[in-house]
């Protein structure tokens, strides 16, 4: 739950996400659910001349289980939250055993 919780606070901001048949897509982050599917609005596929097929596709609904990597402006990550988070996620997790 930590990184469908991290998603949510990156919603209306400009991700690109890479999928494992190699498009990367980048857009505005719209939603995200716990299966980490991704929907994303104005888009624009990085290798356009490569995918000429999605060059007229505005929005793109993304199954979770085909991304490979989620690129995010740097300046959007707070690390020491996310540490803080992972550390107090790791912590329960320890404690249920």
């Amino acid at each position: 739950m930590l990184f469908f919780s991290f998603f949510k606070t990156l919603v209306e901001q400009q991700v690109t996400v890479e999928l494992k048949n190699d498009i990367s897509i980048r857009g505005t982050l719209k939603s995200v659910d716990q299966f980490l599917n991704i929907k994303l609005d104005d888009i624009e596929v990085l290798e356009e001349l490569k995918y000429p097929h999605l060059s007229s596709v505005k929005n793109v609904f993304i199954r979770g289980s085909v991304v490979r990597y989620v690129h995010l402006p740097a300046a959007q990550v707070d690390t020491a939250l996310l540490e803080d988070a992972t550390r107090r996620e790791a912590a329960t997790q320890a404690s249920k055993k």
